[in-house]
Formats: structure tokens, sequence, C-alpha cells
């Protein structure tokens, strides 16, 4: 800025210094004897030339810096926001941070102080729930609200410990009373029964397990039936029970390891006891042999049959009866299913979790892989971009071979609705998972406008086109059902009118006479004309439907 300000003083004594020249150039003229005024004239203009010349190039120079220096702030406030979006986005992440430490922090302690407190007891022999150190009542779930006064499991305010949550729960009387009694059958009667309600279900069963003797052999006696005996063998997507009567028994085992989770490990060794350990061990080496027969393509990463079993070993701890790696063949079987991630962390195999991906990638599952690489945070390793394009990538070769110089127009189809399966499968995970700034869905939304709105062409143009009625051309009488008229003609169209279609008659009269027509020139003679209904047309309307005519008029 000094520097400008030099220059424009420079430019403002151009003036002056101009006029100390004139008068210079004054002095020498009058010494000489030739006039120099010509002379004088053109230097004047040359130097006023210049003059101008350099005040133009120095505003043009003006008008830069400051452009310059526009563009420079902008991009200075420009920087500020990013640094700050930043720095938001920093001290949000370690707010998060923080709350899930002090949250993990707060269970450590809460399971420390309750173990620290818990006095010593035995455990009752056999299959008995340990008795509560609360209290002098014999019932396990005395302090908890229900005693001897209140046998028949009604509904009383629990409270659950802080390591299972700091909130009160409300549980159905008939869901206690079926713990309590140890029944089985009932239980999954009552599931069932109650099947909209299973969220609010699955909440309060794990509080209601307590109410029994031996919640854990309550729960294998509830796996009874998982397979039938006349059919071990059959596909439960077939068959609406014993589907639903599989999703129940997981379910149960779920809700027991949510009651597991919160008890210490005294009251823990009552519940998984030796002889429980055996049973469940037996269950799952009947039901290993049977895992052999799913194919995994056919369960496309939903197979209850795995499922069930890989949670009956995580829920009864009884992993290690059994080798990791047949454990690991049946992770794909149910990998689409939302507590995979879970299951593998429960059955300690989340080291594992890198080969499992692997072969979910290289099976064409690349959906799951990308939950489970966000699950285990392994999405360095494993890019969930490359993943999902990967995944349309052979949605659309597989559209592209359905073609119709390639397939017939079903299989066409078929591959089409893959893709455009595909396209919405891609944009939920997306969604799910905040990869919008990565991965933009918006041309594939419009993919997907693509398939639909050709799928919906294709419809209204294999559809057969519906006959249309034949209608009559020209004026049609009118219809009416008045029953009453007698001077109704009936017709195959119903009844008509003849008012509407009078029969005209035409006379021989003599044109009109009075005062307006008395300035006419006289008519020509009249002519008589006699009119018969002519023989060739017959009784036809002109739109050539027959009617019944009336009785000639009568002629004078």
């Amino acid at each position: 800025m000094e520097d400008t300000r030099s220059v424009a003083s420079l430019m403002d004594s151009t003036s002056s210094k101009i006029q100390q020249l004139q008068k210079a150039f004054a002095e020498l003229e009058s010494q000489r004897a030739v006039t120099l005024n010509l002379k004088w004239k053109e230097l004047e203009e040359h130097f006023h030339g210049l003059e101008r010349s350099l005040k133009r190039r120095f505003h043009e120079l003006e008008d830069q810096e400051k452009e310059y220096e526009t563009k420079t702030r902008k991009a200075q406030e420009l920087l500020e926001k990013k640094k700050a979006a930043v720095e938001a986005k920093e001290k949000a992440s370690l707010e998060r941070l923080q709350k899930k430490r002090d949250a993990a922090m707060f269970t450590i302690n809460s399971a420390l102080d309750k173990y620290n407190n818990a006095p010593i007891s035995k455990p009752s022999v056999g299959e008995r729930w340990p008795q509560n150190p609360v209290g002098d009542s014999s019932n396990a779930f005395a302090a908890d609200g229900i005693t001897d006064d209140n046998p028949d499991g009604t509904v009383q305010d629990v409270q659950i410990s802080p390591v299972m949550g700091n909130f009160e729960v409300k549980a159905y009387p008939q869901l206690l009373k079926l713990c309590g009694d140890m029944d089985s059958a009932g239980l999954h009667k009552f599931v069932s029964d109650n099947r909209k309600n299973l969220a609010s279900l699955k909440e309060e069963i794990p509080m209601a397990f307590r109410a029994a003797a031996n919640p854990a052999s309550l729960v294998l006696d509830s796996l009874e039936g998982f397979y039938p005996m006349e059919a071990p063998t059959a596909d439960g997507k077939k068959d609406a029970n014993l589907l639903g009567m599989r999703r129940t028994c997981i379910m149960l085992m779920e809700c027991l390891s949510i009651l597991l989770s919160g008890l210490d490990p005294n009251s823990l060794a009552a519940v998984l006891s030796q002889n429980v350990k055996r049973r469940a061990k037996s269950i799952a080496e009947g039901w290993n042999p049977l895992l052999e027969s799913l194919d995994m393509d056919a369960c496309n990463g939903n197979s209850l049959e795995a499922h069930a079993f890989l949670q009956l070993l995580a829920t009864f701890a009884i992993v290690g009866d059994f080798k990791e790696d047949e454990l690991l063949k049946l992770i794909p079987m149910v990998s689409r299913r939302r507590q995979a991630a879970e299951l593998c962390r429960s059955l300690g195999l989340a080291e594992k979790m890198p080969g499992v991906i692997e072969v979910l990638v290289n099976s064409g599952k690349q959906i799951d892989a990308v939950n489970l690489a966000f699950a285990f945070e392994l999405t360095e390793q494993f890019s969930p971009v490359s993943l999902l394009k990967s995944y349309l990538t052979e949605a659309r070769r597989s559209s592209t071979q359905g073609r119709p110089g390639n397939a017939s127009p079903a299989v066409q189809d078929e591959f089409n609705e893959r893709e455009l399966t595909g396209l919405k499968t891609v944009i939920k995970c997306i969604e799910e998972h905040s990869l919008e700034e990565q991965y933009p869905a918006e041309p594939l939304h419009k993919r997907i406008l693509q398939l639909e709105k050709a799928k919906a062409d294709k419809k209204r143009a294999t559809e057969p086109t519906k006959p249309q009625p034949k209608r009559p051309r020209g004026a049609q009488p009118r219809v009416t059902d008045n029953n009453n008229n007698n001077n109704n003609i009936k017709t195959g169209y119903g009844r008509v009118i003849p008012e509407r279609y009078p029969q005209y008659v035409y006379d021989n009269r003599p044109f009109l006479s009075g005062p307006i027509m008395a300035a006419q020139p006289p008519p020509p003679p009249p002519q008589t004309y006699t009119f018969s209904p002519a023989p060739a047309h017959g009784n036809f309307y002109g739109n050539c439907y027959q009617y019944q005519a009336p009785p000639p008029a009568y002629f004078h």
C-alpha cells in the first residue's frame, strides 16, 4: 500500500513538472531568434498522453489488487469455516468417545461393587436357582417383589440391577406364572399368541426367567421340537408353524443370555451348572450332523438352524467343546441376520473375522461383508465403497446377460429384478453407514427409476387389451323405465317415448295471409300434393333401426 501511495503522489506531481518544463522552454525560446511554439505543443501533447496512459494503467493495477484482496479474503473465510467444521467434528467424536468410556467404566464399577459386596453363599444342589441374599424368604424372587403371599405370579414392579439397566419393567402375569411353573410349551404358545408385542416381550422375558426354579433348564426344555422327530430335515421356510417355533427358541436363548450377563459369578455358576452344560452339549451334538446338509447359497445368510446352533453354544458357554473351523463355516450362513456380529463376539471369533469377510466377498455377499467390516472396525482393510461397487457390478453383469439376444424374456425380467433389488440394498446400506459423501446415491436412484419405468412399460405392453362393446352408430332412442305409459313402444333397446320422435304429417295449406304478407307479391296458385308412405323404406328410423309405426294419418 505504501508503494501505491508513492506512485500516486508522483503521478499527481506530473502537472507541476510539465509547468516547470514549459517555463524553462519559454526562457530558452526567448534567447533564440527562431520561435519554438509548434515544437512545444507537440511536446506538451506527448507528455499529457503519457500522463493519461500512466493513470489508466495505474487504475487497472488498483482494480486487480482489489480483486486479489477480495479472493484472498474469501479463501481465508472458507479455510476458517472448514477449520471450525473439523474442530466441531473432533469435539463431537471426543464427546461420544467419552460417553462410551464413562458408560463402560460405570458398568465395570457397578459389576465390581456387586461382586465385592455379594456374600459368598453356596447354591442349592441340582438345578435350583440360587437363594437371594436379601431377606429371609426362600423364594429367589422375593427381594424383587414376588413373595410367598403372591404365589400366582401377579404383576409386581421389578427392579433391575445396574448392570442390566436402571429402569423398571412390569411383566405379564401369565408370563411370570409360566416361568414359575417351568411350562415350556405354554411359554411357546404365549409368545406365539403375543407375537405382535414381540419387542416388549423380549424386554420382559429375561426378568420373568428369574421367577423360574431353573431358567436354563426351562430354555433347554423349550428346544424340544426344533427338529421334528418325524422329519428332522424339514424345511422351516415352508412350514409356518415350524418357522415360528424356531424363531421363538432363538429368542428365548437370547433372553437367557441377557439374564446371565447381569449375574455375579456365583449365581452364573449355579444357573449354568455342569448338568445343564452336559444337557446343552448333548442337544448341540444332536444338531451338528443335521447342519451338514444345509446349503450355504440356499440359506442366503439367513439360516435359522445355524443361528440356533451357534446361539446354543454361546448362551450355555460350551463353545470350547466344538472345533473353531466348524463354527467359522457356519458364520456365512447367518451373516445376514442382525445378531451376526454380536454372536461372533460371544463365540470368541472376533479375531477370525477378516477371514470370514474374505469368504463373504468371494461368495458374492458384499453387503454382509460391509456390515461386518463396520461392526468389527475393519473398514480400512475392506473398503465399503469398493465392496458396494463390486456388488452392483455383478448385479449389472447378470442384467446384461439377460438381454433378449441371450435369454428368454422371463429370464431377462428375473435379472432386471435382481439388479433393482441390488440397487435398493446398496442405497439402504449407504444410508445405514452414512456413506453418502464417499458414495453418492443420486445415480443409483436414477437407475432405479429407469428400471421401474421399463418394467411398467413392458407390463402395459404385454397386458391383453380388453374388447370394447360395440355400440350402434347414429343417434339412439331414449330409454326409460316408465311402465305406466301405455303409449310406449317396445324395441330391442328398451321402451321408447314416441313423443320424442313425432310422426310428421304434411297437409296442403295455402300461404299465410294478413297484414304482414300484404306487401308480398301474390303467390302462385296452390298445387295439391298427395303424400303416402314410401313402401321401399318400411318401418325404419333414419339410423336404420326398425320401429312399429302408428296407423297412417288422415289426409284431407
